[in-house]
Order: C-alpha cells, then sequence, then structure tokens
C-alpha cells in the first residue's frame, strides 16, 4: 500500500485525501494551523451563537452540477442568495450594478433599453483595447459610476491604482440592465446548514487518513512519501530561494452588537477615506437561524508579509515572470504534485477549487494504473 503525503487540509488537500483513501492509499494530512478546513473554517461564535466565517465570507456558488451534488452528499446545503449593497458618497446602492442601482444613482425611471444606450453613451468608447483596470472600467460603465463603485474599492483592495492593474480584474463583473441583484449569476448557490468544517472533518474521517494539525510537511520530509499533493504556497516549497511571490492578506477589526447591525450580509464601502473595504454581518449568512446578539468584521486589506495569511495573489506582469521561474523549479521535481489556491498561485471559487482537486486525485489514479508519472501541475498556474 503507497503512502502519499497532503500539505495542506483545506478542500484541495481533504479531498484529495479522501479519494484517495477510498482508492486504498494511506494519506497522511499535514496542517500548519491548528484547525482543518483551510480558509473556508467556520465555527460557532462563543457569545452569540452566530456561525462566523473566520477567514471572510465563502459563499457556495456554481454551475458545475457534478460540484453541486459532491458538495450536497457531504452537507445539507439551504438556499441563499448573496445580495451585496455599496456604501458610496454616504449611500446605499444594490450590487452588482443593475436597472435599479442606475437608475437611483442618475436620479433617473429609465427602461432596460433606455438604460443600456444611456450607459453606452457614459462609456469611454475611444478605448478599443482596455490594458489597464481603469480603461476597463471607463469602457464598460463610464467615468461617474466607475469613480463612485469601483476606484476607490479598488485601490484599498488591491494597495494599487487602478492604472497599474490589468483590465482582466473587472472583466468578469457583471453589469445588468434589470433589477436582478443576485451577486452570482449561477445555477446553484447555497450555504452548508451548519458551516464548512464539518464537511471537511467528512472527508477526513477515513480509516486510511491520518492528521497531524500544528505541523508543517517540510521539503525535506516528502521524501518518505510515495508521492506528495502540496497545497501549500508553491514559493514556500522551495525556501522562497527565488523571492517572495507577491499576495494581498486580510486583517478583521471586531464589531459587536445587540440585534441587527446592518440589515444585509455584506456592504462593500468604496469611497477612498474609509480605510475598510467592506463589512460583514455573518448571521445573515444563515438566515434559517435567529440570534438576539450580532458579530461583524471590517476587513482591511493590505499587502502580506512573510509572517501573513495569504489570500489573494496579485499576479502583476512582473509577477508573471518570477511564477513562470518557480513553475520551472517545480517541473524538476519529482513525485510531488502542486494544487488549489496558493500550490498553483491562482485565485479559484471554492467549486473550482472542488472540481480540480477531483480532477487531480482522477489523475493521480489514472496514472498509477497505466504506469505512467503523474504531472507536477495538473493545471497549470501559467
Amino acid at each position: 500500500m503507497k503512502s502519499i503525503g497532503i500539505a495542506g487540509a483545506g478542500f484541495s488537500g481533504a479531498i484529495i485525501a479522501n479519494e484517495l483513501a477510498q482508492a486504498g492509499y494511506k494519506v497522511a494530512v499535514f496542517e500548519p494551523r491548528s484547525h482543518i478546513a483551510g480558509n473556508c473554517f467556520s465555527a460557532r461564535d462563543a457569545l452569540s451563537g452566530v456561525m462566523v466565517h473566520k477567514y471572510g465570507p465563502h459563499i457556495f456558488h456554481t454551475d458545475k452540477e457534478h460540484v453541486w451534488r459532491y458538495v450536497n452528499q457531504l452537507s445539507v446545503f439551504k438556499p441563499y442568495v448573496n445580495r451585496v449593497k455599496a456604501n458610496a458618497g454616504g449611500k446605499i446602492y444594490s450590487l452588482p450594478i443593475n436597472l435599479h442601482t442606475i437608475n437611483q444613482f442618475f436620479g433617473k425611471a429609465m427602461s432596460p433599453t433606455e438604460a443600456a444606450e444611456f450607459i453606452r453613451q457614459q462609456a469611454d468608447n475611444s478605448i478599443a483595447e482596455p490594458e489597464t483596470f481603469e480603461q476597463q472600467a471607463m469602457k464598460f460603465v463610464g467615468e461617474a459610476l466607475y469613480r463612485a463603485f469601483f476606484a476607490g474599492y479598488t485601490q484599498k483592495q488591491w494597495g494599487l491604482s487602478p492604472t497599474e492593474l490589468p483590465a482582466s480584474i473587472l472583466k468578469r463583473l457583471p453589469l445588468r440592465f434589470n433589477y436582478d441583484d443576485n451577486y452570482f449569476n449561477h445555477q446553484f448557490q447555497g450555504m452548508p446548514e451548519h458551516g464548512y468544517t464539518p464537511l471537511v472533518e467528512k472527508l477526513l474521517d477515513h480509516p486510511n487518513i491520518t492528521v497531524h494539525l500544528e505541523t508543517k510537511l517540510s521539503r525535506a520530509k516528502c521524501a518518505d512519501f510515495d508521492h506528495v499533493f502540496w497545497s501549500g504556497p508553491l514559493d514556500a516549497y522551495f525556501d522562497f530561494s527565488l523571492g517572495h511571490l507577491p499576495y494581498r492578506t486580510l486583517e478583521f477589526k471586531e464589531i459587536r452588537a445587540s440585534g441587527d447591525y446592518q440589515g444585509t450580509a455584506v456592504i462593500n464601502y468604496c469611497d477612498p477615506e474609509i480605510p475598510y473595504t467592506r463589512i460583514s454581518e455573518h448571521k445573515h449568512f444563515a438566515p434559517w437561524e435567529q440570534h438576539a446578539d450580532t458579530v461583524c468584521f471590517a476587513e482591511y486589506s493590505r499587502q502580506a508579509t512573510q509572517d501573513d495569511e495569504p489570500y489573494y495573489p496579485v499576479r502583476l506582469v512582473n509577477d508573471k515572470q518570477l511564477l513562470s521561474d518557480y513553475v520551472a523549479l517545480a517541473q524538476q521535481e519529482q513525485a510531488i504534485t502542486f494544487v488549489g489556491r496558493l500550490g498553483t498561485y491562482r485565485y479559484l471559487d471554492m467549486d473550482v477549487t472542488i472540481d480540480e482537486a477531483l480532477q487531480t486525485a482522477k489523475t493521480f489514479l489514472q496514472t498509477q494504473a497505466a504506469k505512467q508519472a503523474m504531472p507536477v501541475f495538473v493545471i497549470s498556474p501559467l
């Protein structure tokens, strides 16, 4: 029976561990933190009883039916629609930008056709191929909406001027000419009834799996296993020998109150003079529960240091060269596969993380059956 080492007990590591354990492999999972579930870790707040997403809100949404079936085997998912609000110029608006947002912001009562034509006139159509975030926004919605909803928020989120960020960051955001304020345009959406941690517990609850909390899997110890799946930071595996891949990290300031603090789960704060990017009120992520008190968290984004928890890969042009150099180093390794958000230095939604972990486990079993080499990257970071 071959032995498998896995760095990280988040969704990537837990899913691969479960799939391989079911196939008969002995799996050892190493997690540096004191808990499983990675950044999806959730737990009851001791004072309010609210289910808190410790590392920021995680709303499950997907168009991948097989992924939706998979997670529903692990937990009961309750209906949940993410309806985000925005505080801009001291007023509250609906996000993503939709017909209500447009009419409210400009003080009009336009039909969908009228609003589409109005925004077309607002947009800077002289920009043929946007290269920067700002150019994309100006071509997308025009200067007024860009300044109100995107410029300040983006500066706070990324610590860079929108003129320095690539257009690709904005391209995935929707613009709607109807009154649909569902933040995600996906068929399947919901929240696990008892939080995300029990899902990962269920995945790791197998006699062939051992979990080592507060324990890092070192590069030297990887040699003890027939194969390793590394869901930790790619550059950390190489002891940052080429330098640090840049990440943004988050700090959370706790807010407690009686009753209802803001009336919704998430409010983005778009104005640059407000230092936090958003406030999340966690009891609204479980509307089927009732709590007398509430707990909220204001989020502050900044550049990650070596001691911080990495959240968002920056992936600017210069960073991609450093990433390419690390990928070249990784390709020289044997008996290891880099997976997940940190292992492939990509921003990944949960459904993509789950889907790729299932693909990776399937690929491993297929290569073993065919006596072929397992790829270092099943999904390329480049």
